[in-house]
């Protein structure tokens, strides 16, 4: 609790995104980026009503009924330990690429995307979501800096 009295923000647990076919989907993104499913939810009719992404100690929720159109700013960012080969993985499996100085991209149902490196910002995972995910613990002098800045070390 803030000193004020209001609530703290101390991160984010999930993000949900809306898409067109969850089994399409998953299709999409598993040809991006390497991932366990969490767990899904079936409609009664059977079809893939929500399907869980596992992020370690985060995930994305896929729920099936986008209605709107792409999305020109709003965005969210994921991190990976090493983006080289995201864009080209993206292309090839049709996302569409947004130009700019970041590696940011749209799946088939208008969610942006941007992606970024673990080493190079200021975010944190405790050791134990690093080592379910088998990922590096390593940052880049810049994000070290930034940590050490806003007292996060």
């Amino acid at each position: 609790m803030a000193d004020d009295g209001r609530a703290r923000l101390v991160g984010i647990n999930h993000i949900a995104l809306e898409v067109g076919d969850v089994d399409a989907a998953l299709a999409f993104y598993g040809r991006i980026f390497a991932f366990e499913l969490r767990g899904q939810n079936k409609a009664k009719d059977g079809t893939l009503d929500m399907a869980f992404i596992d992020m370690g100690d985060q995930f994305i929720a896929l729920s099936r009924g986008r209605e709107q159109g792409p999305d020109r700013h709003r965005h969210f960012g994921l991190v990976v330990e090493d983006r080289s080969q995201v864009a080209a993985l993206a292309r090839a499996a049709g996302a569409e690429m947004v130009e700019g100085p970041f590696l940011d991209f749209r799946d088939p149902w208008g969610n942006r995307i941007e992606v970024v490196e673990y080493r190079d910002i200021q975010f944190t995972k405790t050791d134990g979501a690093m080592a379910r995910l088998g990922a590096s613990p390593d940052k880049s002098e810049k994000a070290r800096k930034e940590i050490a800045e806003r007292g996060l070390s």
